[in-house]
Formats: structure tokens, sequence, C-alpha cells
């Protein structure tokens, strides 16, 4: 269904992406990267965090890690991983396959801000690609 919701909201809001599906792996993003011949820091990766009492997704460069202290006072709290239960009710996406895309309510999303580095960045999401 993750596919799905994620074709349904750019044919309606930007149909003109291209949307590719890929017969390899990328649901990490060392696969994601193999599979499109790129560097791991042009993958973006979506994490899904608790930010106190509150949630949001993080879009981020595929080679970076979340620094905790960082994050705490980037958001103004502390930060923690969803669990792929949690993390499936929030975006309707298995982890491996989150995207900030055809998510079943609106959601706080942030991006890193490395990610304008590089020519193209690309979603691990299954069937995603960006430009």
């Amino acid at each position: 269904m993750s596919i799905e919701s994620v074709k349904a909201f750019f044919a309606a809001n930007a149909p003109d992406v291209t949307i590719l599906e890929h017969e390899l792996s990328t649901a990490t993003v060392a696969l994601a990267a193999a599979a499109l011949g790129v560097d791991e820091g042009q993958i973006a990766k979506t994490l899904a965090l608790r930010l106190g009492d509150r949630h949001a997704l993080l879009v981020a460069a595929g080679h970076a890690r979340l620094d905790n202290q960082k994050a705490k006072a980037a958001f103004g709290a502390k930060t923690k991983m969803l669990s792929p239960d949690e993390t499936f009710e929030l975006t309707g996406h298995r982890v491996g396959g989150v995207c900030p895309f055809g998510l079943p309510a609106p959601v706080s999303i942030y991006c890193e801000a490395v990610l304008p580095v590089h020519a193209s960045i690309h979603d691990e999401q299954p069937g995603a690609s960006g430009g």
C-alpha cells in the first residue's frame, strides 16, 4: 500500500515527477545507493521521531547519523526513534520504505540542511526517485 499512496500523492501534487521502481531492494541506504549507482550521501533517508510529546519526520542524507544532543537542541525536546509499529501507524510506510510522501495525516517534516550539496538526491523509498 505504501507505494500506492506515494504514487497518488505525486499524481495529485507533482505529476511531472517520475517514479522509478527497481527490482533490486532499496530498503536500506546501502542497498538504495547500490541500486541507483550513487553515493550513500545522495540517498535521502526518512527517520520517524518522537520529539517529547509530538512526532516528526526528519529527512537526512543517507550517511548522516542522528546526534541526540544536537537534535535536542534543534527541536527543543529529547528525540527518540519510533518503533517499526509506531512508524507504520504514523506514516503508513514500513521501515525500509519510509518517505515523507503519501502520509495518512499531516506531520511535521524537517530536512537536513546538507541535502542540497548534491546535484541529485534519491529517496530510499522503493519506487520513488528524487531529481
